[in-house]
């Protein structure tokens, strides 16, 4: 399955890949060629942190390159009145009689504690192409499900002020 991303999802992504590769990848170099001049490797517990920080950067660099190379690239779209990628969504949860607000994001940008979902998620999945009044049904698991009615929706763009996931 290819992850649907947006161009600068992509741009994103080569320029954190650009960085890994000719920045913190020779700085770690340099690190793990200074700590095994300290002695005993077995001991040394300075190696070991340089080494396993040259893992996580070399797999980081690796995600990076899968990613760019599989993501199918999309463009957000939708019609001014129904809800899409980048829109913010304010919706009423029947269950909680609570008023919450969402944006809708691509994968690799999602943050829940920002209030950024991913359009894949129940939610994202629920409220996408939906029109402001609608009443829906987002289905967590075969086992729970509850009621939203969207109240609001603020259209938005695909700008680069969104990070992307980390790890």
């Amino acid at each position: 399955m290819y992850d649907e991303l947006t161009k600068v999802d992509i741009d994103k992504m080569k320029e954190e890949l650009e960085y890994r590769i000719s920045v913190i990848r020779p700085q770690i170099l340099e690190e793990v060629k200074l700590t095994r001049s300290y002695g005993d490797l077995s001991e040394n517990a300075e190696y070991h942190a340089a080494k396993r920080e040259r893992g996580k950067n070399e797999s980081r660099i690796r995600y990076l390159r899968n990613m760019i190379k599989t993501a199918r690239v999309i463009t957000p779209q939708s019609k001014a009145d129904e809800v899409g990628l980048f829109d913010t969504v304010e919706y009423y949860v029947e269950e909680d009689g609570a008023t919450e607000s969402v944006r809708i994001v691509t994968s690799l940008r999602q943050n829940s504690l920002e209030r950024l979902i991913s359009r894949e998620s129940p939610l994202g999945k629920a409220i996408m192409g939906r029109k402001c009044g609608e009443r829906v049904c987002v289905r967590v698991s075969d086992d729970y499900s509850y009621f939203i009615v969207i109240k609001r929706i603020e259209k938005g763009i695909d700008d680069s002020s969104l990070e992307i996931r980390k790890y």
